[in-house]
Order: C-alpha cells, then structure tokens, then sequence
C-alpha cells in the first residue's frame, strides 16, 4: 500500500493553543475558483468568505494570501483560522502531574474538553496547556469526556504521538475509573458488565442494542454511606459512554449524569454545579518510547462523596 505524503507544516501560527484549520481541495469538483468551494463547503456564507480573502485571512502552503479570483487546483491545501466563539471560562485549573521530553500527565477538571471542537475551543485542556506551558507541538494521545474529571495523557513531540496513541487503541493501559452513585444493598458486585453499545450522530445518548458485546467494564464497590456508593469502575473496552451506560444499565447512575437514565435539559452556561461523578483515577502503562513503567493516579476527591451537600447545594 502506498503511504499518503503527509501534508505541508501550517504556515500560520497557533492562535490563544488552537491550530488554524487545514482544508485541502478535494479531486473531483469542478469549480472554476477557490472562492466558489469554499463558498460552497463553508457554513460561513459568501460575505464572511470575500472578507476572510479580502482581509488575506486564508493563505496557501507557503503563507500567500488566497486571492478572490484563484484557480481551483484540486489537492492545493488552504489554512485560516476561524472567529474563536465566545466561551464561558471554566473556573478550574488544569494540574499537570508530570512531564518530561515526551509526555505530559495532566488532571483534568469537570467541565472542561480535552481538545478543541464544537463550541469548545480555547477553553480546552490542551489549548490551555498549549499556552500555559509554552509547548505548541502538544497533542493529546486519547480523550476524556467533557464532563469527566481525571488524568490525560498529552505527547510533547509530534512523531512520536503515534505510538502513545497506539497505546490506547491496543489496550496496552490499565486505566481505574471512580464514580459517585446510589447504593442498591440488593446488586451484587463485584461484577463484569458486558453488552453492545451504539452511539449515532446527532443523538447524546448512546444505547445498549443486541448484539455482540463491544462493551466490557469491571464494577466493584469500594465503600457506602448515606444511600450512596463509591465504586471503582475498570473499563476493559472504549465505547462512548460506556461506564455511564454500564452503571445506568445495573440501576446505579453515577450522580450528576445528564444523560443518563434520561436526557434533562441543557445546563445554562457558566452553571458548574453537580458536576458528573466521575473521575479517570488511574493510568499505567509502560513507555513505548523510554520503556519506564509510569502509575499516575489523580488526587482529586469526587465532592459527592467528600462533601456531598456541598455539590448537591
């Protein structure tokens, strides 16, 4: 199989950590200029695209600006950066637990994207450590949920992301999930939940369906009080949602979960109260670059639990 050509580096700086976009013009399309693609592919509409080329707001591989009149020359890559959208700040700190020449561990908080998209952009974990730590090349090697606290794991140099990706997607890390959910004295645990779990497009929730499972996750319970338990939770798969589909599933929803057992209302930005129970607790795995064993373990405590009419006030 031949290997793609990797693309040009971008000629344009990171603006507040987030790259520029990069387009590259599709074979196929027959249009007579630049303009009238991306016109075309772009929900900005025909006025916000004159004025980003009038403005030499999108510029070829070597930094030129695009002008109105451009052939379009399929293959040709375009970078600009867009309007970054007006986000609410999350008023948490990202700690970093540890970092050296290849990697960086940081304890994410609740509410907070591990990488730019949608709506959330500059207010993300690596945008942020982009600019607090001054390493633009920072890339993420996996993603935490949004509304997950807990431990990520960010590569420092650009070639050798791949191989801490490949970590994850081989299952090559021992990764310890801890949740805040009811105590059902009837449920018995420690038990392995397996199923098949689908997520579609456009629809929040992802679902259990027949099927072969897809979805495997230890559940233990570790200590109760007052109605609630404190659970570890050992996800032996990756599917989207899955130990908040798995705990829903068992009748034990992690607290703070607006998705499951039922979809609520959107939260009004700028609310961070009851955050989602759940924290990434564990990471250990062995360096694919370095060989060193790494066990990071994150010390934040769940406020359910810690201080439970704290997060429920």
């Amino acid at each position: 199989m031949r290997r793609r050509n990797p693309p040009p580096p971008a000629p344009l700086p990171q603006r507040a950590g987030v790259d520029p976009v990069r387009l590259r013009l599709p074979a196929g399309d027959a249009w007579a200029t630049v303009r009238d693609h991306l016109v075309a592919r772009l929900a900005a509409g025909a006025e916000v695209i004159d004025e980003m080329l009038d403005a030499g707001r999108i510029v070829d591989a070597a930094g030129r600006p695009v002008p109105r009149d451009m052939e379009y020359v399929p293959g040709t890559f375009l970078w600009f950066h867009r309007e970054l959208p007006d986000e609410e700040r999350v008023p948490f700190a990202v700690d970093v637990l540890y970092r050296d020449e290849h990697l960086v561990v940081a304890d994410k908080p609740h509410f907070l994207a591990t990488t730019p998209r949608g709506s959330h952009v500059a207010e993300t974990a690596l945008a942020r450590l982009r600019r607090q730590l001054g390493v633009p090349t920072l890339s993420a090697a996996h993603r935490l949920d949004r509304l997950t606290a807990g431990l990520v794991l960010f590569t420092v140099r650009p070639g050798e992301r791949g191989a801490y990706q490949s970590l994850f997607r081989d299952k090559r890390v021992a990764k310890e999930y801890e949740a805040v959910a009811p105590y059902d004295p009837r449920l018995v645990l420690p038990r392995t939940v397996r199923s098949r779990i689908v997520k579609e497009r456009g629809i929040l929730a992802a679902r259990e369906v027949e099927g072969e499972p897809n979805a495997v996750s230890r559940i233990e319970l570790l200590e109760h009080r007052n109605g609630r338990g404190r659970y570890r939770l050992t996800p032996r798969t990756g599917q989207t949602h899955q130990l908040r589909v798995h705990m829903s599933a068992l009748g034990i929803p992690i607290l703070g979960d607006p998705l499951y057992p039922v979809v609520t209302g959107p939260v009004a930005a700028g609310d961070f109260r009851r955050p989602l129970q759940l924290l990434a607790r564990v990471l250990e795995f062995t360096d694919p670059v370095t060989g060193h064993e790494h066990r990071f373990v994150s010390p934040r405590a769940l406020r359910a639990w810690s201080s439970y009419d704290e997060w429920a006030g």
